[in-house]
C-alpha cells in the first residue's frame, strides 16, 4: 500500500475513499479529465491510490462497483512531444488497471472529422483562432468530451466529472470554481451539462504540493514521473523556480508551462514550444515558424474573401476583406503543412501533422465550395511524389477522360463542368451521407450558366 508523508494529501485520499464508497451510494460513473499534465496526473494518482486501498481494506458491498473513466481529449493538433508522452502513459494506465483489477477504463476522444482543425482552416477557410474568434475550444475540446459525457448519462442517468483544477492556478479560476460550489457539499453542478456533477479533490493543493507528489510518490500505474518533470523543465520559458519540496538536486527547479495545440494562434507567442526548441528539440523549429506564419498572415486582405461562409459581406469601409480564406491561401497552407510534415518525418517518422482522412475531407470541402483550381491530390503528389491513398473515392480513368474530352471538344467548358459534377458526386460518398449533394450540383450548374452568359 502506497503511503504518503503528508497529512493534507492523506486527507484528500480519505475524502476520495469516502466519496466513492459511503457518501455516494449510486453507481454513477466517475470521469477524470486527463490531459497528461501535472495536475491531472496528480488527480489520477490520488484516485488510483484510493481505489487500491478500497480494494485491499474494505469489505463487500464497499468494493469497486463504480467505473472510473480516464478521458483524454486529442485535438489532433497537440504538441507532438506531449501527444507521444500521453500515448505512452495511457498504455501504462490500461495495463496497470488490468493487472491490478482496478475499474479504470481509458477513453480517448477526438473531434468529428468535419470539425477538425485542418478541415476548418484549410477545408472551409475559417481564419485561425484568436481571442475574438476562438472557435477551436468548442469544436476540438468541448464537443468531443461532452459527447462522451452524454453517452454515460444516457446509460446511467448521471455522471460525476473529476477535475484537476486548483484555486491557486489563477484568481479567475478560483472565482469560477467557487461560483458553482455548494457549501458543505463536495459535488457541484456542472455549469453546462445537465445531470452532471463536478468533483475537484485537489482544489486546495499548492503548486509545491503538486510537484512533491509527482517527485516523491511512485506512479501507481508504473510510469516514470521524471519524464513528465523533464518535459516541464525543458518547456520552461523563463527562470521560474518551482517551490517544490525536493528529494534530490535534479528536482531543484521546473517549468510551469502550459501545453496545448502546437498550432495555437490565440497566444501571442508559444513560449513552451520555443523553450523546448532552445532545450534541444530542434526538429520542432519548422512547426514554430509555421505557427507564427499562420498568425502573421491571418488578417492579410488578399488571403480573405469578400464574404463569410454564410454569405454575409465581409469588407470594411477601407476595402479590407475579412471573410473566410481564399482558396489560393488555403492551398498554400496545405502545401506548407505537407512540406513541414515530410521534413519532420525524416527525423520523427511517427509524427503526423495531418491525416489522410483529413486530406480527403478537405478535397470534399473544396468541391462543395465549387473550388476546382486546386486539388489536394496534386499538391500531395508534388511533395511526396506519390498519390495519396484514397480507397473510398473512384475518379474518372484515362479512357473515360479521353472519351469525355472528345465529346466536348467543341466547347471544353462542358468537359470541365461534367468532370466537376462527377467529382462532387464521388467525393460526397466520403462524408457517408449524400445530404446536400443536390444543392451542390445545382450551384455548380448555376455557376456554369452565369459564367457562360458573361
Amino acid at each position: 500500500m502506497i503511503k504518503i508523508r503528508s497529512k493534507k494529501v492523506e486527507g484528500i485520499i480519505s475524502e476520495i475513499i469516502d466519496q466513492y464508497t459511503y457518501a455516494d451510494t449510486s453507481d454513477r460513473p466517475w470521469i477524470i479529465g486527463f490531459s497528461g499534465g501535472k495536475d491531472s496526473t496528480v488527480l489520477l494518482t490520488l484516485v488510483w491510490i484510493s481505489l487500491q486501498r478500497i480494494k485491499e481494506t474494505l469489505p463487500y458491498p464497499y468494493q469497486l462497483r463504480r467505473p472510473v473513466y480516464v478521458v483524454c481529449n486529442d485535438t489532433m493538433v497537440e504538441n507532438p512531444i506531449i501527444s507521444s508522452y500521453i500515448d505512452d502513459v495511457l498504455v501504462k494506465v490500461e495495463e496497470g488497471a488490468r493487472d491490478q483489477g482496478i475499474p479504470i477504463i481509458v477513453k480517448k476522444t477526438v473531434p468529428k472529422l468535419e470539425e477538425s482543425f485542418w478541415i476548418n482552416v484549410i477545408g472551409k477557410g475559417y481564419p485561425v483562432p484568436n481571442n475574438t474568434f476562438r472557435w477551436c475550444t468548442d469544436k476540438l475540446k468541448i464537443r468531443p468530451t461532452s459527447n462522451f459525457l452524454l453517452e454515460q448519462i444516457d446509460e446511467k442517468g448521471e455522471a460525476v466529472v473529476l477535475l484537476g483544477t486548483r484555486y491557486e492556478e489563477s484568481a479567475t479560476r478560483e472565482r469560477s470554481m467557487r461560483k458553482h460550489e455548494v457549501e458543505g457539499k463536495r459535488l457541484s453542478k456542472h455549469n453546462t451539462n445537465a445531470n452532471t456533477y463536478v468533483y475537484a479533490p485537489i482544489k486546495e493543493l499548492q503548486l509545491e504540493e503538486i510537484w512533491y507528489i509527482i517527485n516523491t510518490v511512485k506512479s501507481p500505474w508504473g510510469f516514470d514521473n521524471s519524464i513528465l518533470f523533464q518535459i516541464y523543465a525543458d518547456a520552461s520559458a523563463d527562470d521560474y523556480e518551482c517551490p517544490t519540496v525536493v528529494t534530490n538536486k535534479a528536482h531543484s527547479s521546473c517549468g510551469q508551462s502550459r501545453f496545448g495545440c502546437w498550432t495555437c494562434t490565440v497566444v501571442k507567442k508559444d513560449k513552451s514550444m520555443s523553450a523546448l526548441i532552445d532545450n534541444g528539440q530542434h526538429w520542432m523549429q519548422p512547426l514554430l515558424e509555421f505557427r507564427n506564419s499562420l498568425v502573421e498572415n491571418r488578417n492579410v486582405s488578399e488571403n480573405r474573401s469578400t464574404t463569410r461562409r454564410n454569405g454575409m459581406p465581409a469588407v470594411d469601409e477601407d476595402g479590407h476583406r475579412s471573410g473566410n480564406y481564399e482558396i489560393h491561401y488555403r492551398a498554400r497552407i496545405l502545401r506548407e503543412l505537407l512540406e513541414i510534415q515530410k521534413r519532420v518525418q525524416l527525423e520523427r517518422p511517427h509524427v503526423t501533422l495531418i491525416t489522410n482522412q483529413e486530406l480527403i475531407a478537405i478535397q470534399v470541402m473544396w468541391n462543395r465550395d465549387l473550388e476546382f483550381d486546386f486539388t489536394v491530390g496534386e499538391i500531395y503528389k508534388k511533395i511526396y511524389n506519390k498519390d495519396i491513398s484514397t480507397n473510398n473515392i473512384k475518379s474518372l480513368d484515362d479512357t473515360e477522360r479521353r472519351i469525355l474530352k472528345e465529346v466536348c471538344k467543341e466547347d471544353t467548358s462542358y468537359y470541365h463542368l461534367i468532370d466537376n459534377l462527377i467529382t462532387l458526386q464521388e467525393t460526397k460518398t466520403l462524408m457517408i451521407s449524400k445530404y446536400g449533394l443536390h444543392n451542390d450540383v445545382e450551384n455548380r450548374i448555376e455557376s456554369f450558366v452565369n459564367e457562360n452568359e458573361l
